[in-house]
């Protein structure tokens, strides 16, 4: 196994000592826990979007992927520029930032003002996140007491994640889904004050200049596939701007990796990949994040469009699964600095693919809420005992001065995962629905124009079956079309959690393969 030494610079405003370590910590788990919370919170409210803003399925993805994309696409780029110009400035610029993209998403008037503003809230998270998982490694220098910071760090990103659709569809339920924006307001502006206040400054004085030509190569060669993929759903793989964007993306990974190995202070050191521990860290937190997106986007989206749910609803479903991720990371937290992170992650990863394929079991047009409840949760347990041994895993593969490129690597794994886990499993689902609803029409002999109309509403939530024997003698066969397409997303559904399991469980024997039972420092 290859090892990186590096010699251990200071670092300006060192946290190692500081007596208010605990209050640090909980400042830092506030900001984190806004950035995390907008990563969940909007997808119960995309029903409420979709009729509201008259957007199709399409625009919904982007609704998401707006923020997930532009959070992935300079996270890097932002944990550099902490280093070099302070962790807290750039935490509370971004958090300013956010601010105001979430000001934008408030009074949008369309959903492509929507989106725009959800980029701008990614722009912000990406500048807030970063420091508040670098700095614990200042905050806490010693490996055992950091894991269990990291626990806690953890906890907080889980019950971040899980809270999303239990705030949100609390909060829906009380007005609609402008008042997350409001929402993400109050409490950005909150914890801005507070962490200006509370939270010492801390960088590294001889932090290289930012990467930019490889910011905007990696950037570019993301938001490329991403397009790619959601613009497939609507054209097809094979439409000739597809495949463009696709063999974009692939020149720009390349580029990215040459210019990565070539450049002297790179934005991703690849070197560390040679780390089991980094590897394997950063391939499991994309796999799970993936996955996970697969319980809040699409389930969250299921049991509103087809089984009718109502937000308060929806809070009840995603309750047991908040409480169990949280307390399952602050175990795992604990664990973690003994056993290190092999078994955690292995044992963690299969929890949480066993409680995706319980879920898929329950999830029908008439759930059997008990029993989907329970396998919720059970997934919420997988996702709180991995999430710590991921980022304890690539956090102890480099030495302190690398922190923030270690916590912005981590980090944009998950994001990443989220983004096209959006976008992947968006297309599995779209393109399940579109053909067989097509398919059942032409079957019924239903006219060229009402298949447009059934079509355009069935994608923007403009037309259910309750209102569709307005249409004259179709009123019946509209009815008929619609649930069948309904049924065509309940397929569409059980093939993306498949889809989600099986990566679960691919990066839990990764895990049990690559990694030693100990935690690797490669610093040492």
């Amino acid at each position: 196994m290859v090892r990186l030494r590096a010699v251990r610079r200071p670092e300006t405003g060192s946290l190692g000592a500081a007596p208010g370590r605990p209050l640090a910590l909980g400042v830092l788990c506030t900001v984190l826990f806004l950035t995390f919370l907008d990563s969940t919170i909007v997808s119960v409210a995309l029903g409420n979007v979709q009729t509201s803003l008259s957007a199709n399925v399409t625009e919904l993805q982007w609704v998401v992927a707006a923020y997930t994309l532009t959070f992935a696409s300079i996270m890097l780029a932002c944990g550099m520029i902490g280093d070099e110009l302070g962790r807290k400035k750039v935490m509370l610029a971004g958090a300013g930032v956010f601010c105001a993209g979430s000001v934008m998403c408030a009074v949008a008037p369309n959903v492509q003002v929507l989106i725009a503003g959800r980029a701008v809230m990614g722009l912000g998270a990406a500048a807030s996140e970063p420091g508040t998982l670098s700095m614990l490694r200042h905050l806490y220098p010693d490996d055992r007491a950091r894991s269990r910071a990291i626990g806690v760090w953890a906890a907080t990103s889980g019950f971040a994640l899980a809270a999303g659709p239990l705030v949100g569809g609390v909060l829906i339920g009380l007005w609609n889904w402008r008042a997350i924006f409001w929402f993400n307001l109050a409490f950005g502006l909150a914890a801005l004050v507070v962490a200006a206040i509370i939270l010492p400054e801390s960088s590294d004085p001889t932090a290289a200049r930012v990467d930019t030509v490889g910011t905007f190569l990696g950037a570019g060669a993301l938001a490329t596939v991403v397009s790619a993929i959601i613009d497939a759903e609507t054209n097809g793989f094979a439409a000739p701007l597809v495949i463009a964007l696709f063999c974009v993306g692939a020149a720009l990974t390349v580029l990215f990796a040459l210019w990565e190995r070539r450049v002297a202070h790179p934005l991703l050191d690849l070197r560390y990949f040679r780390v089991p521990a980094f590897t394997t860290g950063n391939i499991a937190a994309f796999c799970t994040y993936f996955a996970t997106f697969a319980i809040f986007f699409f389930t969250a989206l299921y049991l509103v469009e087809v089984v009718g749910a109502s937000g308060y609803r929806l809070a009840l479903v995603f309750l047991p699964m908040t409480a169990l991720m949280i307390i399952a990371s602050l175990l795992a937290g604990r664990w973690t600095a003994i056993a290190g992170p092999r078994w955690s992650i292995a044992i963690g990863c299969a929890l949480f693919a066993v409680g995706l394929f319980l879920a898929n079991g329950y999830l029908d047009p008439h759930p059997d809420y008990p029993p989907l409840v329970i396998a919720l949760g059970l997934a919420g347990i997988g996702i709180g005992t991995t999430v710590v041994p991921i980022t304890s895993a690539v956090m102890s593969a480099v030495p302190p001065e690398r922190s923030g490129m270690a916590a912005s690597a981590a980090n944009t794994s998950r994001v990443v995962g989220a983004a096209t886990g959006v976008a992947v499993l968006g297309a599995l689902v779209s393109s399940q629905l579109h053909s067989s609803l097509v398919a059942q029409m032409n079957q019924l002999q239903i006219p060229q124009n009402l298949q447009g109309l059934v079509i355009n509403g069935l994608e923007t939530g403009q037309i259910n079956p309750n209102t569709a024997a307005q249409y004259a003698s179709y009123g019946k066969l509209v009815a008929k079309v619609i649930n069948a397409a309904y049924g065509a997303f309940h397929d569409g559904l059980h093939a993306a959690l498949y889809l989600s399991a099986g990566l679960a469980l691919l990066a839990g024997v990764l895990a049990l393969v690559t990694l030693r039972s100990r935690p690797v420092d490669a610093g040492s």
